[in-house]
């Protein structure tokens, strides 16, 4: 018989999320670090990833700094390699990191729209490729990508964020389609509006926040601590059998009109 509360203890499991120096990656970071995981934190600027990683240590979370560019797949691959000789196997990948660039698409920056592309969609395949070979070898591991409520839906000035977000739910499928033969489990996360740095400019326009605050059936914006639930449990052995499944964490914006 299994016990219900052992499946969503982390205790000797390793994870490593990408863009974990704030917001969402470390909000992640700190409830998976809580629920028994080690860490190892990443971003592309050693000084805020020592920061973070010092902000978990004194918490008594048990982690490892990891800098690396998400984008560069040949500098991923031997940040990986160097990651699981020095700290041990990684168990779970977060693959968080992403950028967000408002402007109405008529008049979108192509340099900046391409920077988009390899920042929220070629990290999720860069990272995720070199971590799961080490994974199917090992025949286990949990992936999960970061979404977005744009995933399923789209507002003006944001097209190109909408698109990355699109294909991040669709590659998800594609590599738990490919690895889950190989006993890997590849979900994601869809946070809907949170509180997030990312998001600071909207959470300050009064207007954006009481249009939201209609709109959402939960009629607020979200937490970030509500979303470690939803990295605990697809990170976990109580989502052994989920696989391919995008989970909106939204407050039921993407369930209404």
């Amino acid at each position: 018989m299994v016990n219900s509360t052992s499946l969503f203890d982390l205790t000797g499991k390793r994870a490593l999320i990408t863009g974990s120096s704030q917001g969402i990656g470390l909000t992640l970071a700190r409830g998976l670090g809580e629920a028994g995981a080690a860490i190892v934190v990443n971003g592309r600027r050693k000084d805020k990833v020592a920061e973070a990683a010092n902000s978990l240590r004194a918490l008594d979370i048990a982690c490892d700094e990891l800098p690396f560019d998400v984008t560069d797949h040949g500098e991923v691959a031997k940040s990986i390699a160097h990651a699981t000789s020095a700290f041990g196997d990684i168990d779970i990948l977060i693959n968080n990191a992403g950028m967000q660039h408002r402007t109405p698409l008529e008049e979108f920056d192509p340099t900046v729209f391409n920077q988009m592309l390899q920042t929220n969609i070629a990290s999720v395949f860069n990272v995720g490729q070199a971590v799961a070979k080490h994974m199917i070898q090992r025949g286990s591991g949990k992936i999960i990508n970061i979404a977005s409520v744009q995933t399923a839906l789209a507002r003006p000035g944001i097209a190109p964020y909408t698109t990355t977000k699109g294909a991040v739910a669709n590659l998800t499928k594609g590599m738990a389609t490919d690895w889950a033969q190989y006993g890997l489990q590849v979900n994601a996360i869809a946070p809907g509006y949170f509180d997030t740095p990312l998001n600071a400019a909207l959470v300050a326009d009064a207007d954006f926040s009481a249009w939201l605050e209609k709109r959402t059936p939960a009629g607020r914006w979200g937490q970030l601590d509500e979303l470690i639930g939803a990295g605990i449990f697809l990170s976990s052995d109580a989502s052994s059998f989920i696989n391919g499944h995008t989970l909106f964490v939204d407050g039921g914006i993407t369930a209404c009109l």
